[in-house]
C-alpha cells in the first residue's frame, strides 16, 4: 500500500502521540509499504522545537524507511487555550504546501489522519475525496469533548460548531480507529456506525521495556539514595492530569523522611508545579527532564510506586499513554479513574494497580500510604503479564495492517510475511 500519515506530532518525539505515530509508520515501512508522513517540526512535550530543527522551514527527510515532510509552525512558550489554537492552525496552514503538491503529483491508496488536532481531518478528507483514496481518522484523544469538559473552551456556539465539524470528518472517513473501548463507545454515540469504528490500542515494545533490578535503575545517576521510597510521575505535565494535587499530597506527607516525589518530563504546567513546590518550601519533591527512550526501563525501575492521574472531566476522553510503559516494566501504579470508564475496568479486572478517586488529595494520600505499606509484588506481576499478553507491538500493528488492507481491498494473504 501507498500510505500517507498526517499528524502534528511525530518521531523523534519521545512521549505521547508522536511516539506512537512514529513507531506505526516505521513498522509499516518495514513491512514493505510505501509510507509518507506530513508532520511538524518536533516540539513535544517540551513545547520547544528540538535540535537540529529550530529556524528551519519546509523540508523532507528519510527516517526509518519513511519519507517525512516537515512543516514549520508556531510553538508558544506559554501554553494557553488561545495559543494552542493558533499553534494548531499554524501547522494546518503550513502543511498546505505539501498537500497541494501531493494533490497534483501523487496518489495514495490510504490516508491516516491523526487526531488531535481533530480539524486536520479536513485537509485529509478533501484529498481523499479528490483523489479517490481511503481515509482513516485515528483518534488518540477526543479533543473537542475534553476542551468542553475541562473548561478550556466555554463559548457554547464555538463548541457546537466544533462538534459539527468533528462529526463531518468522522462521518466522511472510510473508517475511524481509536485506542480504548470507552473512546470507541463515545465515537459511536456521535452517530458513527459501530462497524466503522476500529479498536487499535496503544502498544509497548515488551522486549525493550521490561522489569530490571533496582540496582540497575537511574537512582544513582539522578542522585536518589536507595533508602528513599520513590513515587514517580513520568510524562507530560499538562492540564488533563491535575498534578497540583500531587504537590498538596507531598506537603501532607512531608513528615515521611524516606518518601520522595519525583516528576520526570516537561509540559505546559511544569513551571507552575515548580513554583508551587518552591512556595511551600518542599524538600521531598524533585524534578528531572524527560529521559531518552533507551533509559526508560531504568527510569521506571527506580520507582516504588507510579502515578497515572487524570481529572474527572477527562474520563474516557483520553487514555494515558504512559500506562503502557509502566505495565511493561512491571510497575505498580496508583490510577485515578471513575468507575465505568475503560481505564478503571482494565485496572480492576486485571488487578494491576490501585484505583483512587480523581481530583481528591485525600484519596491520593490514602492510596499512597496504603500502597507503601502493602506487598505490591502481585500487582507488578499482573502488570507485566498483561503487557505481554495484550499490548505487544507486533500483534497490535499486525491487526491494524490487516484492517488497512481490507479497507483498500488488498488480499491480506498477499501482504509481506511478518518481520
Amino acid at each position: 500500500m501507498r500510505i500517507l500519515i498526517y499528524g502534528i506530532n511525530y518521531a523523534p518525539e519521545l512521549a505521547g502521540i508522536g511516539k506512537y505515530t512514529g513507531e506505526m509508520a516505521a513498522w509499516l515501512a518495514g513491512r514493505g509499504h510505501e509510507i509518507s508522513v506530513i508532520t511538524a517540526m518536533p516540539y513535544y512535550p517540551e513545547w520547544r522545537v528540538q535540535e537540529p530543527y529550530p529556524g528551519k522551514g519546509w523540508q523532507c527527510e528519510e527516517r526509518e524507511g519513511v519519507r517525512v515532510y516537515r512543516c514549520p509552525l508556531y510553538v508558544p512558550k506559554e501554553v494557553t487555550s488561545l495559543r494552542r489554537i493558533l499553534h494548531e492552525f499554524s501547522f494546518l496552514a503550513s502543511s498546505l504546501r505539501w498537500w497541494l503538491s501531493f494533490l497534483f503529483k501523487k496518489k495514495f491508496d490510504l490516508v491516516i489522519s491523526i487526531s488531535p488536532p481533530f480539524h486536520l481531518g479536513f485537509l485529509a478528507l478533501a484529498y481523499a475525496r479528490l483523489r479517490g483514496s481511503q481515509l482513516v481518522t485515528h483518534v488518540q484523544d477526543l479533543q473537542v469533548d475534553a476542551a468542553k469538559e475541562l473548561g478550556m473552551i466555554r463559548n457554547e456556539r464555538l463548541l457546537a460548531l466544533m462538534f459539527r465539524a468533528e462529526r463531518l470528518i468522522l462521518r466522511g472517513s472510510t473508517a475511524v480507529s481509536t485506542i480504548s473501548p470507552g473512546m470507541r463507545r463515545k465515537i459511536v454515540e456521535k452517530g458513527i456506525p459501530a462497524d466503522k469504528v476500529l479498536m487499535i490500542p496503544n502498544w509497548v515494545d515488551t522486549e525493550k521495556i521490561k522489569p530490571i533490578p533496582r540496582a540497575e535503575s537511574l537512582r544513582t545517576e539522578l542522585g536518589i539514595g536507595s533508602e528513599k521510597k520513590v513515587v514517580l510521575y513520568a510524562g507530560n505535565t499538562g492540564e488533563k492530569q491535575g498534578l497540583e494535587m500531587v504537590v498538596e499530597v507531598a506537603a501532607q506527607l512531608a513528615h515521611h523522611r524516606d518518601l520522595l516525589f519525583v516528576f520526570v518530563g516537561s509540559g505546559g504546567g511544569r513551571e507552575r508545579l515548580e513554583a508551587l513546590v518552591q512556595e511551600r518550601c518542599l524538600t521531598n519533591v524533585r524534578f528531572f527532564p524527560l529521559q531518552p527512550y533507551e533509559k526508560l526501563s531504568a527510569l521506571l525501575a527506580m520507582a516504588d510506586l507510579h502515578l497515572v492521574l487524570q481529572k474527572k472531566a477527562a474520563s474516557d476522553l483520553v487514555m494515558p499513554s504512559k500506562l503502557t510503559g509502566i505495565l511493561a516494566a512491571g510497575g505498580c501504579a496508583i490510577v485515578t479513574a471513575l468507575p465505568g470508564t475503560s481505564l478503571y475496568q482494565i485496572i480492576r479486572e486485571h488487578d494491576m494497580g490501585l484505583l483512587v478517586a480523581p481530583e481528591s488529595a485525600e484519596a491520593l494520600r490514602h492510596g499512597i500510604e496504603q500502597a507503601l505499606a502493602t506487598d505490591l509484588s502481585a500487582y507488578r506481576s499482573n502488570a507485566r503479564t498483561y503487557a505481554e499478553n495484550q499490548l505487544g507491538r507486533t500483534a497490535i500493528l499486525a491487526k491494524m495492517e490487516e484492517s488497512l488492507l481490507r479497507l483498500t481491498d488488498r488480499d491480506v494473504r498477499n501482504a509481506h510475511p511478518m518481520g
